[in-house]
């Protein structure tokens, strides 16, 4: 059931990132910025960091099927991102800066350098 419950959020969390796209995007159009992204990506932040600090603070009493639910499902359907924040922050408040930096400049290196790498093989004609 785990694992059902993590799907269906998932599928939800992309319903609502798709949603998002279609609101928000054709504002953004004729610039060329990707809102949308930047949108999902700050209110997935908002949405994880509010839920992180209600379960934490034992205002939100949330079973091990609820946590995946929300944080794996939702939240990873709508927003990886999300994720990402909230492991860069548990890291900086737990006093592992250095792991929290590594994590967060590693990620943006790595994986620009990653998409950059990918475009290349992709993109190659023998």
């Amino acid at each position: 059931m785990l694992w059902l419950g993590i799907a269906v959020g998932g599928a939800l969390g992309s319903m609502a990132r798709h949603a998002v796209n279609v609101l928000v995007q054709h504002r953004f159009l004729a610039s060329g910025f990707p809102g949308s992204t930047f949108v999902v990506n700050v209110v997935g932040c908002l949405t994880i960091g509010a839920l992180a600090g209600l379960v934490a603070t034992a205002r939100l009493d949330l079973s091990e099927q609820a946590r995946a639910f929300l944080f794996v499902g939702v939240l990873g359907g709508f927003t990886t991102f999300s994720s990402f924040g909230l492991d860069t922050f548990v890291l900086a408040r737990g006093g592992h800066t250095a792991m929290a930096a590594f994590n967060a400049v590693g990620q943006l290196v790595l994986g620009l350098t990653a998409v950059w790498l990918g475009y290349v093989v992709g993109s190659w004609r023998p």
